[in-house]
């Protein structure tokens, strides 16, 4: 399939620059994928919209400051984007003006830390080892929150807490698992009052998720790996509603290919694990039964996969509908709700 198909008209004006005032506080787009019908609501009703047995499945990841800002030796600008810890301290890293070291001094990073360039991994990515080498602490002190390019602002203190869920545990993440954003407290209890069980599941966010689609037809791109965890408390949940009968709902685009990723055949496998998913039209869903969902950027694989769930037709019609009612778009945007 070209590429070209997941696309829309989207008005610059609807790309959410700041997050809503309260998480629960963003619209809400129901879509029935049976029928197509659509509903307008709001999250802070979500609720209403779960049936009771259902399982939510949320990511639990944290987004580390992942985004230093640097200076080079001629007193250039120098950003990185930190998207895994290596095992021997390393970093695989965006840094798209960096090539391996050539001669000359290294550019230097808050606290007299030196980068070199030690790999390439293409793509833009590249190993990177500092001097002396940094850990999460050196982050949270010296980092930057890793926006999105479309959110044309710097990152505030504002942003240290709602880029990040209310149910974020384990670091790893260059990115917000999004549609995770929207939930408070709150409405995870009146989730648990209503019949609706939670459980977690772990993907660190990277390249595979973000990536843009570069080749014209969709099987020509290739899906970055990324690492997920499957807790054997999730295992329980998932197979039992499986076993049951009872649907399960995943929470963001990272969840659904965790599940989809993790399936044996007769149940999730647990423990750590690596994947490379690409969920397109024509896949058969195993685990997942209903999305809830941000709206994603055209032609990313995130719309894609959406596209696989519920009907490329189907999508776009959405789509243009939130763009008519003016709901707002991407990570600090609205949300949708596929049943």
């Amino acid at each position: 399939m070209k590429t070209s198909r997941f696309s829309f008209d989207l008005p610059p004006g609807l790309i959410a620059q700041e997050p809503a005032a309260e998480r629960e506080a963003a619209r809400l787009l129901v879509l029935d994928r049976a029928t197509g019908h659509l509903s307008h609501s709001a999250v802070r009703d979500l609720a209403a919209w779960i049936e009771p047995g259902t399982l939510v499945v949320l990511n639990d990841t944290r987004v580390r400051k992942a985004r230093l800002i640097g200076e080079s030796a001629s007193g250039k600008r120098v950003e990185l984007l930190l998207l895994e810890r290596l095992p021997d301290g390393a970093w695989r890293a965006i840094a798209g003006g960096l090539r391996r070291r050539g001669g000359g001094e290294p550019p230097r990073f808050a606290e007299d830390v030196a980068a070199q360039v030690v790999g390439d991994l293409g793509e833009g990515e590249r190993i990177v080892r500092f001097t002396p080498p940094i850990d999460e602490a050196y982050l949270e002190r010296r980092g930057h929150v890793p926006l999105p390019p479309y959110i044309r602002r710097a990152d505030t203190g504002v942003d240290a807490e709602r880029y990040q869920t209310v149910f974020a545990r384990r670091t790893g993440s260059a990115a917000a698992p999004t549609a995770g954003l929207h939930f408070t407290e709150r409405l995870l209890a009146e989730l648990l009052n209503r019949g609706v069980r939670t459980t977690c599941v772990t993907l660190h966010v990277g390249l595979g998720t973000f990536l843009p689609i570069r080749s014209d037809d969709i099987e020509g791109h290739v899906m970055h790996e990324e690492a997920y965890t499957v807790s054997a408390e999730a295992k329980a949940a998932v197979d039992s509603a499986r076993a049951g009968g009872r649907p399960v709902l995943a929470v963001g685009t990272t969840v659904v290919r965790t599940l989809e990723s993790a399936w044996d055949g007769a149940g999730l496998r647990e423990g750590e694990g690596r994947t490379r998913l690409f969920i397109t039209p024509g896949y058969e869903f195993k685990v997942v039964d209903r999305l809830f969902t941000n709206f994603h950027t055209p032609g990313s694989s995130l719309l894609v996969l959406v596209s696989a769930f519920a009907g490329l037709d189907r999508v776009l019609g959405a789509y243009r509908e939130a763009v008519a009612q003016r709901y707002r778009f991407f990570s600090y945007g609205d949300a949708m709700l596929i049943r």
